[in-house]
C-alpha cells in the first residue's frame, strides 16, 4: 500500500511538473530545440533540482554525446533514498543521444543567482502552486 502511495504522489508530481514546462523554464542553451512535441527539452537541471525540493534525494549528472561523440551537453536526474531513479526528462534527447555514466553532484548552494535562477524560481513556483490541493 505505501508503494502504491508513493507511486501515485510521483505521477502527481510528474503530471504537475510536465504541466509546468515552458520556453521560460527551459536552459537558454536548448531554448531553439524546445517545442511542444518536445517540452522535456532542457528542461532536467531545473526539474532535478525541483524533484528533489519535493522529495529530497541525491541530483545525478552525467555527460551526454551525440552518435559521433561529440559532446551535446549535461544531463541530471534524482535519486532518491533507497536507491531509485528518477528521470522525468530522459524522453528529451534525439536518437543518437547518448547519456554517459552518473556522478552525484551537490546541489547549488543559492538557487537565486546563477545561469538557471529564474528558470527555477519560475518552475519552482508553477509546481508548488499545481500541487496545491
Amino acid at each position: 500500500m505505501l508503494r502504491a502511495m508513493a507511486l501515485s504522489s510521483l505521477e502527481r508530481i510528474d503530471e504537475a511538473i510536465r504541466a509546468c514546462w515552458s520556453p521560460d523554464t527551459c536552459d537558454p542553451v536548448d531554448r531553439a530545440d524546445w517545442s511542444d512535441a518536445n517540452p522535456a527539452r532542457g528542461q532536467c537541471a531545473v526539474t532535478a533540482l525541483v524533484v528533489q525540493d519535493i522529495l529530497g534525494g541525491e541530483l545525478l549528472a552525467a555527460d551526454v554525446h551525440h552518435a559521433d561523440g561529440a559532446r551535446q551537453g549535461v544531463h541530471y536526474w534524482n535519486r532518491l533514498s533507497g536507491g531509485v531513479e528518477v528521470d522525468l526528462t530522459r524522453n528529451q534527447f534525439a536518437h543518437g543521444e547518448v547519456i554517459g555514466s552518473a556522478d552525484v553532484v551537490p546541489r547549488p548552494k543559492d538557487l537565486n543567482r546563477g545561469r538557471l535562477a529564474d528558470q527555477y524560481r519560475r518552475l519552482s513556483d508553477r509546481v508548488a502552486r499545481n500541487l496545491l490541493p
